[in-house]
């Protein structure tokens, strides 16, 4: 069967995800997935299988602890071949926000003064503000700001700003608010021109497709794991040549031994060991799909993403189509997903009545969502947006489908 003829199975989905079948939350629509997304019963097994038999100190002799440690690192291994890095070159820490600030302290030793760090304005700020802070060492912070007129992040703007100095490069590769995505690829080969190590944030990336980080050309890229399908973990990927350069971040002991120098304290172990169950997910909806036994997980993926996106692009156009053209609306972002170029995170705002009220409204009709800022204060600032009342966002993944899309049009149709 040729990829261009698979479509995704959603009832054979659905039914590995137990929230839609428990009592609590059965009967929402379940549109704020950006903020955190539902779990496979694959994970929800690892994570009780590590408690009920193996929950001990890992790696010592005993069968419950070889057992213990030997999951810990499969997970790690699962992950790295799932986005193309050595496990080596892999840290799973407590949450993006984590891994990204220990990342800057690590980098600060490579800072002198004069030295130029590119933030965007349109990252959230996990991504912003480990990066900001390298003013204190005497760094000189330089905003990369996105267009106001259509909300996208211009490489032609980058070129002005990239140059001998600068020695950092953070940028989101999908905005959570804006939707749009970065062509990574594109900005690594440029800013590498300068030397400049470059940090991917795929926080509002990774939940529709899982990136291939050799391809991306990135230094550093970061995704949190609540968010595609998991424990409330994050991952960080490094490249070996600059890993093994950073300084010590964890115990003595551990000088030289990276990455976990950049990984202070270390994941939670169940949690961990629960990441198995994203890959096990991923596996049996490639094996449902796909007649290919042969293939590596990496080109899995691919195929699995493939089909994913095509499922994104086909339910959440309509609804961009029904933003756009209401008038008593305001979007934010691209009114149309064409070959992935923005994820089914969709932001707007109401010209008649708060994004409070708004959500307030939604929720009334067991519509799942919320209004905020979403740590992305500096976005909606430039948006023209009060970040108190902030936007409402609708944010879907590849379980949502064409009748919750077409009841959610109705309702905002009907409160707009």
């Amino acid at each position: 069967m040729s990829l261009e003829n698979v479509k995704l199975d959603l009832n054979y989905v659905r039914s590995q995800f137990p929230a839609f079948e428990d009592p609590i939350s059965k009967d929402w629509s379940f549109f704020e997935n950006a903020g955190g997304s539902y779990v496979p019963k694959n994970v929800i097994e690892k994570l009780t299988s590590f408690m009920t038999s193996t929950k001990v100190q890992p790696y010592a002799e005993y069968t419950m602890s070889k057992i213990a440690g030997e999951n810990m690192d499969t997970a790690v291994e699962l992950f790295a071949k799932m986005i193309n890095a050595q496990k080596n070159e892999i840290l799973v820490g407590g949450s993006t926000s984590i891994n990204l600030y220990v990342l800057s302290n690590a980098l600060r030793k490579f800072i002198k003064d004069g030295d130029e760090v590119i933030v965007t304005n349109q990252d959230h700020e996990a991504n912003i503000s480990p990066w900001r802070k390298l003013e204190q060492v005497g760094a000189k912070i330089v905003e990369w700001r996105f267009n106001t007129e259509n909300h996208e992040l211009e490489i032609d703007e980058l070129k002005k700003l990239l140059n001998k100095k600068t020695k950092i490069l953070a940028i989101t590769h999908c905005s959570n608010i804006i939707g749009s995505v970065n062509d990574l690829k594109r900005i690594s080969d440029l800013a590498h021109q300068f030397g400049t190590i470059v940090i991917g944030d795929g926080v509002s990336f990774a939940p529709h497709g899982f990136p291939d980080v050799k391809e991306l050309g990135v230094d550093f890229y970061t995704f949190s794991f609540y968010k595609t399908y998991g424990p409330h973990l994050a991952l960080l990927y490094g490249k070996e040549e600059i890993l093994k350069k950073l300084p010590n971040q964890n115990h003595e002991f551990l000088e030289g031994k990276y990455p976990y120098t950049i990984n202070p304290g270390g994941p939670n172990h169940e949690e961990l060991a629960s990441l198995i169950g994203i890959y096990d997910y991923f596996n049996n909806i490639y094996s449902h799909h796909f007649n290919e036994t042969n293939l590596k997980i990496r080109q899995r993926i691919t195929k699995i993403n493939q089909i994913i996106s095509d499922h994104e692009e086909r339910i959440t156009n309509p609804l961009l189509e029904f933003i756009t053209n209401n008038r008593n609306l305001k979007l934010f972002g691209k009114s149309e997903i064409k070959n992935k170029s923005r994820a089914p995170t969709i932001s707007f705002v109401s010209k008649k009545i708060s994004s409070k009220l708004m959500s307030q409204k939604l929720v009334a009709s067991n519509i799942a969502t919320r209004n905020d800022n979403f740590y992305a204060w500096r976005c909606l600032n430039a948006l023209g947006v009060d970040t108190n009342d902030g936007v409402v966002r609708i944010s879907l993944v590849h379980y949502n489908t064409s009748e919750e899309v077409n009841n959610l049009i109705k309702i905002l149709d009907l409160i707009t």
